[in-house]
């Protein structure tokens, strides 16, 4: 009976609890100025459930009478505030914190390297506690004992306020570590570890609590609300910094890209259309040259076949009539397999002279949290933009955003003239922080509307590793952000630095979804490619949306494969949907897309028996004489919804294959052949090199011979 009793008043209490579930929502402005702060953490006392404001300084957050919000940013005093029942709005004004906003706020812009000033709620043990004194070692040889080199040695007892527990009492297992003793028995109450400035994922913190101390320069214990304001809500428990002598701790390589699953062969008469928008990124092809000169293995799907091909220069000619396009087509042998056809279809792009170009209103987004300290991140990024700085006229304007914890402007726009101006704001960036990239975009397209220039080139330009880790931070979340921004006609350029963390695939969905383009940077040699020769193509669109459809004549094709652009298949219904969105074209930018096709006559292996069919005609009732493919083209002009259409027809008259052809044949043939594809049966690198070097061309800038030169480096993998 008493069990009973208790359980109802366990149901009760919990009801009651679970009606005083409140939505709270408010606007968060700065107290001096009343403009809305985006991006200020919100976080129930003492849990890790929070959110953060959003454009507009506007938040909602899932509550209950008696809670303790507190709301937090970078360079602002910490505000506290009671839920209460009969209170569902609540709007803060914050104020600036004296005395410690330029101390937090230069960690965020990396404007000079100081200590962060939080006062009472840091605890630092140096590299002298860390390292075990003489007489300890002196006592582990002679009791012949294993020193307990690990981390949570070098807390236990140093910190107040720090507690550390072994799980479940078995000694074999890791420890649990508790900064001012959170009650709870979850694991969800562990801290934020952060080690040379990169947050650690909790799949990860078993082996930083193993450290070797010997590493470690010194630790640095934040508690209280200052680990909520410097990293959000992630350190609601606390947050523990560990720095390394050497600087550049890495735990493992933590990249990620889209799956990519390769095209197969396609049946004439059953599906005669081949539909994809156009993609213009070169990032896989840097990446993996990344990857083999540093000797690494590659994963499969890094390598975008269609973006290694577009990589280089082919000898396609200016348009000459109304559209800002040529198309060129050619076919011949394939290289790789002798009972198929190789089709190449290449456009061109108008080339627009710089001084030509509308005025631009630019917004540097640039990363500066914790994981972009290393020499190839944040140091390259900042002699790139430099590149493109050189390049700005007058009536050009740049604006700089940066974001770590929390997103600022460091950079007010400035006219391109200033070119001393925005290189010095580039000099003084530094790295520190989480990475609160949602937060960023939304300040860099937000500075990019109030600047907005009618008929003009209004662009972002995000440079990062692509490792979100504060709010918005998933690729769905980022694409559905993305979608939105591009409704506001300004576009995007994505430009991906760094190893070990580099994020393609979200940089491949920002730049896919926001009317953009993406490049990875690996070398100034790339950065001289991408920002200073390719300037117009990079940040100068001339036209967006642009698809292409390709059907087949029955009557000489039997079957088509796509070589590639797996990530940019498009319904065919999707080709005269003007409400479909799909790639930009920049200015002198070129296309080239290839399809591998079996010929009418020829048996394949490919070429799967498909049954009769009872209602669908299988016989050729047209001739369409010596046509071999139709190639359509569709684009929408910068500023305009409604689509313009081309035609281009490949006829099988005599052709013979240029050396340009046979050189866009040997980069996708070496891209299968990483990605270890079934459509090839000659597998043999030896040949592959021996056909880029037979059709190196012209090659002036020397891209084709370091292809080559790669090459035989994979070799010796």
């Amino acid at each position: 009976m008493k069990s009973l009793h208790y359980f109802l008043t366990l149901l009760l209490v919990s009801g009651i609890t679970f009606a005083q579930q409140i939505t709270i929502s408010g606007t968060v402005t700065d107290g001096a100025t009343g403009d809305p702060i985006p991006g200020v953490n919100i976080v129930i006392k003492g849990t890790s459930t929070g959110t953060q404001t959003n454009l507009e300084g506007h938040y909602n957050i899932q509550s209950k009478n008696g809670d303790i919000l507190t709301f937090s940013f970078i360079g602002y005093d910490t505000e506290e505030i009671e839920v209460k029942k009969d209170r569902a709005v609540i709007n803060v004004s914050m104020n600036i914190a004296a005395g410690q906003l330029e101390e937090i706020v230069v960690v965020a812009r990396g404007a000079q390297r100081k200590r962060i000033a939080v006062g009472s709620a840091v605890s630092t043990i140096s590299s002298e506690s860390v390292s075990l004194s003489k007489a300890e070692s002196r006592r582990m040889r002679k009791e012949r004992k294993k020193p307990n080199t690990s981390l949570n040695r070098v807390l236990r007892g140093k910190v107040a306020g720090v507690s550390i527990t072994n799980n479940l009492g078995n000694i074999k297992s890791d420890n649990s570590i508790r900064i001012r003793g959170a009650g709870s028995i979850s694991a969800s109450n562990q801290p934020l570890f952060i080690i040379d400035g990169v947050p650690v994922d909790k799949k990860n913190i078993a082996k930083i609590q193993h450290l070797d101390p010997a590493k470690i320069a010194d630790v640095k214990v934040v508690k209280d609300n200052q680990a909520i304001a410097l990293y959000g809500s992630r350190a609601a428990h606390g947050c523990v910094i560990i720095t390394t002598h050497n600087g550049n701790y890495k735990i493992e390589n933590n990249e990620s890209y889209y799956e990519i699953v390769e095209n197969s062969f396609e049946k004439v008469q059953t599906s005669p259309l081949s539909t994809f928008s156009i993609d213009v990124d070169k990032a896989s092809y840097s990446n993996v040259r990344r990857m083999i000169n540093n000797g690494q293995q590659i994963p499969a799907d890094a390598v975008k076949v269609e973006e290694m091909v577009n990589y280089f220069e082919y000898d396609y000619k200016q348009p000459t009539g109304d559209h800002p396009f040529a198309i060129h087509t050619e076919y011949g042998k394939t290289p790789w397999n002798k009972e198929t056809q190789l089709v190449k279809i290449g456009i061109k792009g108008k080339e627009i002279p710089q001084d030509a170009i509308p005025a631009s209103n630019l917004v540097f987004l640039l990363d500066v949290s914790g994981s972009m300290n290393q020499a190839n991140k944040l140091p390259l990024l900042k002699r790139a933009f430099k590149l493109l700085v050189n390049q700005l006229r007058e009536k050009d304007k740049v604006s700089i955003v940066v974001y770590a914890g929390a997103a600022g402007m460091v950079l007010q726009p400035t006219s391109g003239v200033n070119k001393n101006e925005i290189n010095q704001a580039l000099d003084n960036l530094s790295a520190g922080g989480s990475t609160a990239g949602g937060a960023g975009i939304q300040l860099a397209y937000k500075i990019a509307q109030e600047n907005y220039i009618k008929n003009g080139n209004n662009r972002v330009i995000l440079a990062t590793d692509g490792d979100f880790n504060v709010g918005m931070s998933s690729d769905k979340d980022m694409k559905t952000l993305i979608e939105e921004k591009r409704k506001s006609g300004v576009f995007l350029t994505c430009l991906g630095f760094g190893m070990h963390n580099y994020k393609d695939s979200k940089l491949e969905t920002l730049a896919d979804k926001g009317n953009g383009n993406h490049a990875y940077i690996d070398t100034m040699q790339e950065a001289q490619r991408v920002l200073g020769k390719e300037f117009g193509g990079t940040l100068y669109t001339i036209a967006k949306d642009v698809k292409i459809q390709v059907e087949f004549n029955p009557a000489e094709v039997q079957a088509y494969r796509l070589i590639g652009y797996e990530n940019r298949l498009l319904a065919d219904e999707d080709f005269v949907d003007d409400t479909k969105d799909a790639g930009e074209l920049g200015s002198g930018h070129t296309v080239t897309a290839l399809y591998e096709v079996i010929p009418v006559g020829v048996n394949s292996n490919y070429l799967k028996h498909i049954p009769d069919l009872k209602y669908t005609d299988p016989q050729i009732t047209k001739n369409y004489g010596d046509e071999l493919l139709t190639v359509k083209f569709r684009y929408k002009k910068p500023q305009e919804d409604k689509s313009i259409e081309m035609v281009h027809v490949l006829k099988t008259k005599e052709n013979i294959a240029s050396k340009d052809f046979k050189f866009a044949a040997s980069v996708a043939w070496f891209g299968m052949k990483i990605r270890n594809s079934k459509y090839i049966t000659n597998r043999d690198i030896n040949d592959i090199i021996a056909l880029a070097e037979e059709n190196r061309s012209k090659d002036n800038q020397g891209y084709r011979a370091e292809f080559i030169r790669l090459m035989n480096s994979y070799q010796m993998l």
